[in-house]
């Protein structure tokens, strides 16, 4: 059984997704056991408790070193025995010593195709913005996995979506989520719930 847990900061339509995956039988032999949030009015916490799904609120204001701060999620993480680690909207930037134990074991989706719009100061609507002022016809999402560089870990999955003229960064936003985040997030957990991915000289291989 792999055990996951997820970070969340915000709404946790992504941890709803991977949910949703889980009970369909998409992604097998897995459950969640942690949904830990750096906020304590983050949605996403009720629909962990929705779910019967443990949480917990470790903020980054209670600490007064980043690295205080890693060690503190690290220690609840492995409290609960976390296999894999999926960031959903953690707005934390993890430091290495969040990866020191935790090296090609944790995940994010990204709301761009990498390495376009990505990096520091890259998240949430701006990046949408940021697509819309640049004129694209194409943007889309990446998933990944985490290194303390942002952005820069190893490729798993990326899925194009197209820039439709009248669009917003609300419209844009809510179209990458449903048509590329909510579809490749799952599947990049699936690969890895079934031993598919092969990390090798900073590219993922997905064994068929």
């Amino acid at each position: 059984m792999l055990r996951i847990g997820v970070l969340v900061s915000g709404g946790g339509t992504n941890l709803q997704a991977i949910l949703d995956g889980i009970g369909s039988g998409k992604i097998p032999d897995s459950q969640v056991v942690l949904v830990l949030s750096s906020t304590p009015n983050a949605f996403a916490l009720e629909r962990a408790k929705g779910a019967g799904i443990p949480t917990a609120i470790i903020k980054r204001n209670s600490f007064s070193s980043a690295s205080e701060y890693d060690l503190a999620l690290v220690a609840e993480l492995q409290k609960h025995q976390v296999d894999l680690v999926l960031l959903a909207g953690f707005m934390s930037i993890l430091g290495a010593d969040f990866f020191t134990s935790l090296k090609n074991r944790v995940m994010n989706v990204h709301p761009a195709l990498i390495p376009a719009f990505s990096g520091p100061g890259y998240y949430g609507l701006k990046v949408h913005e940021a697509v819309l002022d640049m004129g694209c016809k194409v943007t889309g999402a990446s998933v990944h996995f985490v290194t303390p560089e942002v952005d820069a870990g190893p490729l798993i999955l990326q899925k194009a979506v197209e820039v439709r003229e009248g669009d917003t960064p609300e419209s844009l936003q809510k179209r990458v989520m449903e048509e590329a985040e909510w579809q490749i997030y799952p599947e990049a957990v699936r690969l890895y719930a079934t031993g598919r991915l092969k990390i090798q000289d900073h590219h993922v291989k997905i064994i068929e």
